[in-house]
């Protein structure tokens, strides 16, 4: 299983992290470490190695057939679910790389960093989701706001990788990112339906 993620896919988040506003040319995608995933409400452990973790609410689609070279007229048949996640980033760590020009692995990868909740059938277009911290809201998104959809990011994804039965994307966050705390209560729905439910320890 493959857990991709797509960076800056949202304006008003280019400019939460950078202070302007801009569309990538193409989809930043990185990349989660199979042990990144965490499901079923269990509690999300806050590394000891980094100084800030960062909420990141996602809509999060699921693969559900072996694809390579894809059409974005075609990619809708490629995913048959969606549910919220929490892309968890170690901000100071990814800071540090993105000045330096590395790669973002250790500070999106982490074990435990790729939260879902449960998975639904996929609603009609465009999808709407919102993060609650401590029962206020905090990110509210809808797809049509995305910059590169999700048909447009699983066909360039396609064109490097082969993706598979039970991969996993998460496709961007919305502005209103933040830092968690031990105690944190985070709950994030899809709609209005409330698909994932956690504490931070």
């Amino acid at each position: 299983m493959k857990i991709f993620g797509v960076g800056m896919n949202y304006l008003l988040h280019t400019e939460e992290l950078d202070g302007r506003q801009y569309r990538p040319e193409e989809p930043v995608i990185f990349l989660k470490a199979d042990s990144a995933l965490l499901k079923n409400g269990k509690p999300f452990f806050i590394p000891d190695w980094c100084e800030r973790v960062d909420y990141e609410c996602e809509l999060v689609v699921r693969i559900c057939r072996l694809g390579k070279g894809i059409p974005v007229r075609f990619a809708h048949r490629y995913y048959d679910a969606v549910t919220v996640g929490i892309d968890f980033t170690a901000r100071d760590l990814q800071q540090k790389a993105r000045g330096a020009g590395l790669p973002w692995t250790i500070c999106k990868g982490f074990d435990g960093s790729a939260m879902i909740g449960d998975f639904r059938p996929v609603p009609p277009s465009p999808m709407t989701f919102h993060l609650d911290l401590n029962d206020q809201t905090v990110q509210q998104g809808i797809s049509s706001d995305m910059l590169f959809s999700i048909d447009e990011i699983i066909s360039y994804l396609s064109r490097f990788f082969t993706l598979k039965t039970g991969d996993l994307l998460f496709t961007g966050t919305p502005v209103g990112v933040g830092p968690v705390h031990i105690g944190d209560h985070l709950q994030g729905y899809l709609g209005e339906e409330c698909v994932l439910d956690f504490f931070c320890r």
